[in-house]
């Protein structure tokens, strides 16, 4: 590979890319208020993002029925932990680390809302009640305090058109799960009785909640 020439301080990159101007920067709150709430409101999928020391990353996503990332004050916010795989990433990395970043999306809008913070794993069932969906309480939820909080503007998601149906990829032409777990552990992998099977227990909606 040719040597490549790396940016290595913020006066190279300033130089090239410039300063976010007045606006921009006060647009950066540390809270929500009437208007900026609304995106989490109407929200039914986020990406959420937590680091540990040892220099592990992470980007989860996480989705509900919109608005189930609760506002409880200006300042706070609940996310239940639904069932996953149980690798936990999120859940490990901020026994360790207590930052987290949050992206909001809202279907067929432009804008995201980025919350950046830091957030704490309760098991409090008092608290988790309102999170409930299909009668199931969430063992554990993650309460994020919030440091900032600001929109991002709708350039990506135009030049992605990634709400336009017309872009939109049919799950055949990609390989499927069981494909590729087969082509990571064994070549002996029943890749069509997984495919089969999680589809049943998606269709039972089994520890979705």
């Amino acid at each position: 590979m040719a040597p490549t020439r790396a940016i290595t301080d913020q006066a190279q990159l300033r130089e090239i890319i410039g300063v976010p101007t007045d606006t921009v920067v006060a647009k950066i709150a540390d809270h929500l208020n009437d208007l900026t709430r609304q995106f989490i409101e109407r929200s039914p999928f986020v990406c959420v993002a937590t680091a540990s020391p040892d220099g592990g990353l992470d980007v989860s996503p996480r989705g509900d029925p919109a608005g189930f990332v609760r506002i409880l004050d200006e300042r706070t916010l609940l996310m239940p932990d639904r069932p996953g795989n149980r690798i936990a990433d999120t859940l490990t990395n901020l026994l360790q680390d207590p930052r987290i970043a949050l992206l909001f999306l809202v279907p067929g809008v432009g804008d995201t809302f980025r919350v950046n913070g830091t957030a704490v794993i309760i098991d409090d069932p008092g608290l988790l009640a309102g999170s409930a969906v299909e009668g199931r309480v969430p063992a554990l939820g993650l309460l994020v305090s919030i440091e900032e909080a600001y929109t991002q503007c709708a350039k990506a998601l135009i030049r992605s058109e990634l709400w336009n149906p017309e872009r939109h990829v049919d799950r055949s032409q990609l390989p499927r799960s069981g494909d590729i777990l087969r082509s990571l552990t064994d070549p002996r992998f029943d890749a069509d009785g997984y495919e089969r099977e999680r589809d049943e227990r998606y269709a039972r909606r089994e520890r979705f909640y």
